[in-house]
């Protein structure tokens, strides 16, 4: 049998003499029980919040997406289309054109883009189940779809036909512009549709034929500014990437979704580490009783450690007894508190105790990566906070 790991255990399950000795030992079990289940409830919070944040992103936002490397826009060949039906984990891909251009309506008046899209473009991306009010546009035809914020604005219905919705694009060309209003190109349009994902995206987007795109920014029918594909379920993303690449001569750029959204994935990280160091702050903290207990049970048990020092075990060993004790305190708090804290996790999602609004409960996941941080955090420190104790033990000591 491991003698230091057996008197460790004994130390742990055995009760001290001094009072003193047990409510300290106490403070310090319940202390890594209540950080560790406060770790891992908070790292599960952000999870949510993180995957609740880019839900709204996920919604309008490709798999993949293609743009022009050299400019605005690109032309694609039949050729390219059929070598774009053919690559292997794409399943389907919309063209579109994205343009920012001035809607009017009435006296008011907004810049945002506008979304020339073909008929696939509900398939790539599943807009359809986002639309608010009305329905989504037909092909060959004057109408949009407006986000609700732009509505809110403009103070705007659908089907409106006595008040048009009219827009203006800038007209290609180099130089000075003599006459302001033949800047412009002009179109009224009808709304037919509303669409509401969140208050920042519906605003962004007015989803237009990509006919009628290509007609007001005075584009040729095979001219386009991007393409969006939606990925088979385990398709192979640098192999389609590098493949697109060579289909249009490395003169495109092409994201995924992450890569659209870098400083929204950026901020929620950066956020998520910083939670982490805090909460390990915290951890620390609550270790320091660790050590306090772990030197108060050496002092304790000095007389009991110089009979086991003059019956030949060595120093090391002894220190052995109060670092397995400290770490498998460490463990099993840890593991209390994890369990705590997956209960506590488990219940928010299943019956949502805790609601941010009304009809929104708090966002919680539960990931086994959360799980393999906290439990390496603490047995790590509390490795450490008992390496440290441990250390007390010397020959000076027992002398």
């Amino acid at each position: 049998m491991n003698f230091p790991l057996y008197i460790a255990k004994r130390y742990i399950f055995s009760r001290s003499k001094n009072n003193a000795i047990n409510i300290i030992n106490r403070i310090a079990s319940m202390g890594i029980v209540v950080g560790t289940m406060a770790l891992f409830v908070v790292l599960s919070v952000f999870s949510g919040l993180k995957v609740f944040s880019l839900s709204f992103t996920n919604e309008i936002d490709p798999d993949l997406k293609m743009t022009s490397t050299l400019g605005k826009s690109f032309f694609i060949s039949k050729e390219q289309e059929n070598q774009l039906k053919k690559i292997e984990g794409v399943a389907s891909y919309t063209k579109i054109i994205e343009e920012r251009v001035l809607f009017l309506f009435k006296d008011k008046q907004h810049v945002t883009y506008l979304k020339g899209v073909d008929s696939v473009y509900p398939v790539v991306n599943d807009i359809k189940k986002k639309l608010f009010n009305g329905q989504w546009l037909r092909r060959d035809s004057y109408q949009v779809v407006i986000g609700y914020r732009m509505a809110q604005d403009f103070s705007m219905g659908i089907l409106d036909f006595e008040n048009p919705l009219q827009i203006f694009a800038p007209k290609p060309g180099t130089g000075a512009i003599e006459n302001p209003n033949e800047a412009f190109t002009k179109t009224d349009v009808l709304p037919v549709g509303v669409y509401s994902i969140s208050e920042d995206l519906d605003s962004k987007y007015v989803f237009a034929d990509l006919g009628l795109t290509q007609e007001l920014l005075m584009y040729k029918p095979n001219q386009i500014s991007g393409i969006e594909f939606k990925l088979k379920p385990n398709a192979d993303e640098n192999a389609i990437t590098n493949q697109l690449k060579k289909i249009f001569d490395n003169k495109v750029t092409l994201k995924n979704r992450a890569q659209l959204n870098e400083s929204l994935y950026r901020m929620l990280n950066t956020e998520n580490i910083v939670v982490y160091l805090i909460f390990t702050l915290v951890i620390v903290v609550a270790l320091f009783n660790l050590v306090g207990a772990l030197i108060m049970m050496i002092l304790e048990k000095k007389g009991n450690l110089k009979t086991l020092f003059n019956l030949g075990t060595e120093i090391n060993s002894l220190r052995k007894i109060f670092l397995l004790q400290g770490t498998l305190l460490s463990i099993f708090g840890g593991l209390l508190g994890l369990a705590l804290g997956i209960i506590l996790v488990v219940l928010q999602q299943k019956y949502e105790l805790i609601m941010l609004t009304a009809t929104l409960a708090y966002p919680v996941v539960f990931t086994v990566e959360n799980v393999l941080i906290v439990l390496g955090t603490i047995v790590s420190l509390g490795f450490v906070a008992s390496l440290i104790a441990s250390s007390r033990v010397s020959k000076k000591l027992l002398d």
